[in-house]
C-alpha cells in the first residue's frame, strides 16, 4: 500500500515537472525582449555531436579512456545545445501566445502553430536531455535526438513567418 502511494505521488510530481517544462515560466515580456533573449543554436554542430558515425570513428581510433573523456565532453556540449533550444522554445511559446491573441487571423494562426511547435520542442528537448545524460553515464548506449532538430527548424521557420506577417513592409528584420 505504501509503495502504491509513493508511486502515485511520484507520478503527480513527474506530471507537474513535465507541465512546467513544457509551459515555461510566466514572466511577461514584449516580443522584442523575447527575441533579445534567444540563444543561438547551431543545429549542424549539434547533429555532428550526436552523429553515430562520428562516435564510431572516435571509438575505433582512440584509446578507451580518451574516448570516454571526449565522448562525455561532446555529450555535455550537446546537452548545452538542447538546453538552449529548450530555452528558446519557452521564449517562442510566449511569443506565440501573444500572437494568438492578434485580431489578424493569419497572425493568430501562425501564433497557434508556433505555440504547438514550441510545446512539442520543449518535450523533445526533455527527452533528448534524458537520453544524453544516460549516454554520458553509459557510453555504450547510442544517443538519439528523436525529432528535436526537425522540430527546431520548423519552429524557426514559423518565427520567420510570424515576423513577416507582423511586419509585412519591413520583413523579419524589424521584429528581430
Amino acid at each position: 500500500m505504501t509503495i502504491a502511494f509513493i508511486l502515485v505521488v511520484l507520478a503527480f510530481v513527474a506530471l507537474w515537472v513535465l507541465l512546467r517544462l513544457a509551459k515555461g515560466n510566466s514572466v511577461v515580456l514584449s516580443s522584442d525582449q523575447l527575441i533579445q533573449k534567444i540563444r543561438p543554436v547551431d543545429i549542424a554542430a549539434f547533429r555532428n555531436l550526436i552523429d553515430p558515425n562520428e562516435e564510431q570513428f572516435l571509438r575505433a581510433n582512440l584509446p578507451a579512456s580518451d574516448f570516454r573523456k571526449i565522448h562525455r565532453e561532446r555529450l555535455l556540449a550537446a546537452a548545452d545545445y538542447v538546453s538552449g533550444a529548450a530555452q528558446n522554445a519557452a521564449l517562442l511559446l510566449k511569443m506565440g501566445e501573444m500572437a494568438r491573441r492578434s485580431p489578424e487571423p493569419s497572425i493568430a494562426e501562425a501564433g497557434e502553430k508556433l505555440v504547438e511547435n514550441a510545446i512539442r520542442m520543449r518535450l523533445y528537448a526533455m527527452q533528448a536531455s534524458i537520453r544524453i545524460y544516460i549516454a554520458i553515464v553509459l557510453p555504450q548506449i547510442p544517443v538519439q535526438a528523436g525529432r528535436l532538430t526537425e522540430n527546431y527548424e520548423s519552429m524557426t521557420r514559423l518565427v520567420v513567418l510570424l515576423g513577416v506577417l507582423r511586419f509585412p513592409t519591413n520583413g523579419i528584420a524589424s521584429s528581430l
